[in-house]
Order: structure tokens, then sequence, then C-alpha cells
């Protein structure tokens, strides 16, 4: 493993507004090393004073991180030094403070549970699509073969509700390892038709697209970067509402700010600013969906 960036919090200047840099970033690749990894990258963020969570799997890693922009870099920099990350790539939003509130590092099995052990992207991933690309083949309803595009939401129904794109596919899904039986089921339906997989930020679009293809789609992509990076690219056209993300904002629009919807404290359902204005909603007690009701 390589060598530490030495970082001192006490010294961190005073933070303006708006300077805060959130970033999100995944890479499948083999690590054989996470226990060892742990404790080294639990150091190296709370000496740059980040806050988020980092899984450290034998698929890969994924990194949700949130702090100063220098901060941000620096463990970037320190992160890349392991040859087989130096390639990593990363999504980034602004806030007035930091997106999460603890700094969490953890092993787990997966970096997005599926149970499909054979998936493993880093062998080979699924032909992706870039966010003006496939702006352009929604504009024509068509890719460059001529052939229907049919987004396919890979997303949990509650993060569906908060925004998707336009006429997309969105199978109800509560959990990922709902999804391969669904796109088994789906697949005699969409021959003929190019699908675009898609998720928040292409994690879950990537295994979705592999699996996928080795079920016999013979025409299906991933948007590569998902909707925050097609966000981040061409905004929000053929999309209709926010984005959930998994930290204390809930949702950002299309200029990647942070909207109004909340997640209920009691029963983590997501409340739309509307729903807020509801009696039932009251602030950490109840909201629309819960309120009344005995577990």
């Amino acid at each position: 493993m390589h060598s530490d960036i030495q970082a001192s919090p006490a010294a961190t200047p005073a933070i303006a507004a708006g300077s805060f840099v959130n970033i999100a970033a995944y890479k499948f690749i083999t690590l054989d090393d996470t226990e060892a990894m742990r404790p080294l990258y639990q150091e190296q963020c709370l000496a740059l004073s980040l806050k988020g969570t980092i899984l450290l799997t034998p698929e890969g890693i994924n990194m949700f991180l949130s702090g100063t922009r220098a901060h941000i870099d620096a463990l970037l920099a320190w992160v890349r030094l392991d040859a087989r990350l130096a390639d990593l790539e990363w999504k980034e939003s602004l806030s007035n403070e930091q997106s999460h509130k603890r700094m969490l590092v953890k092993l787990k099995k997966e970096i997005i549970t599926m149970r499909m052990p054979l998936i493993k992207p880093e062998l080979g991933r699924a032909p992706s699509v870039d966010a003006h690309t496939l702006k352009r083949w929604l504009d024509a309803g068509v890719d460059d073969a001529g052939k229907p595009v049919v987004m396919m939401e890979t997303r949990n129904t509650f993060e569906v509700d908060v925004g998707t794109f336009n006429n997309t596919l969105d199978y109800r899904i509560d959990k990922f390892t709902e999804f391969p039986a669904v796109a088994a089921a789906h697949k005699d339906e969409l021959e003929g038709k190019t699908v675009v997989t898609f998720c928040t930020g292409g994690i879950r679009c990537e295994k979705a697209a592999i699996h996928m293809k080795e079920i016999g789609y013979d025409s299906v992509y991933q948007l590569d970067g998902g909707i925050l990076k097609y966000f981040e690219e061409v905004g929000g056209e053929h999309y209709t509402g926010d984005c959930f993300v998994f930290d204390y904002r809930t949702a950002l629009n299309p200029k990647l700010e942070p909207t109004e919807t909340v997640q209920c404290f009691v029963c983590r359902a997501v409340v739309t600013p509307r729903q807020q204005l509801a009696p039932e909603y009251v602030y950490e007690v109840s909201c629309p969906h819960c309120h009344g009701r005995k577990d």
C-alpha cells in the first residue's frame, strides 16, 4: 500500500459558503487486501477532516466523500498512488456544508449487492453511452443504428419517485437483488430495441447491463456516470424531477443543487416539499407515509 499524505485538520481555514466538494467515485477491480486497506483509509480521511462512506470490497471500491477542495484533492491523489486505482474517476457537486455527518470505512462483499457472483465488471464492461450521445439519441428517439431507445431504471422505487428520465421503464423494484429476475422476465418484449440502463452514479447500471448482456439482450448500454454525470454534462433535458442521493441533501436538481425534498426521520420515506405542508408531517415524529401506522 502507498505512503501517507500528511494533513492537519487544525490548520484548516475558515470555510466559505458553497466551498465543500462532494464526490462520488467507484471502480470495479479485484482488491485482495481490504482488511489492510481499511485502517489506512480511515487514517487518511480523518487526517483530512473528510466525512462520508467508503466501501472496500473484493470486487472494488465505492466512495461518497465530502470536504474542502484541498482535502478532497489530497485524498484522491493519495488513492490514485495505488496502481490499481490510478485511473479512478469521480463526479462532483458543491454544498454549503459537508453532505455527510460522519466518516465510515466499511468492508463489504459487494460494492452493490446483486448476489450474482459470476458478474465481474473488471473483466469487461457492458457498452456504455456518454451523456451527450444519450441526449442526442433521446432527441431523435433512436440510436445511431436507427433502433428505438428505451431507458431502464435500476434504482429502487423510492428513488425513482423523486425523479427519472421521461418514458422510462420502471419495474418498481424495492431492492437491487430483484433486478435480475425483472430483466429476464421482460427480455422478449424489448427485442429489437436499444436499452440504456441508468442509476444515480453508474454502479448499479453497470452491473445491470452486464447481466442483461449475459442473458441475451442484443443491444444494451449503461449510462456512463449515471444521472449525476448526465446532469453535470447536459443538464436536465429528457428528465423530470430531481435525483435522490444518499446523504443529508436527499435530492439534487439538474443543476446539482440541493432541493427541499427530505427523508422522514422515522420511516425514511421521501417527503416532497408539498407533502411537508401536510399536518401529518412533524419533524422527527411522522410524515404522510407513516402517520398513524403501527409497525
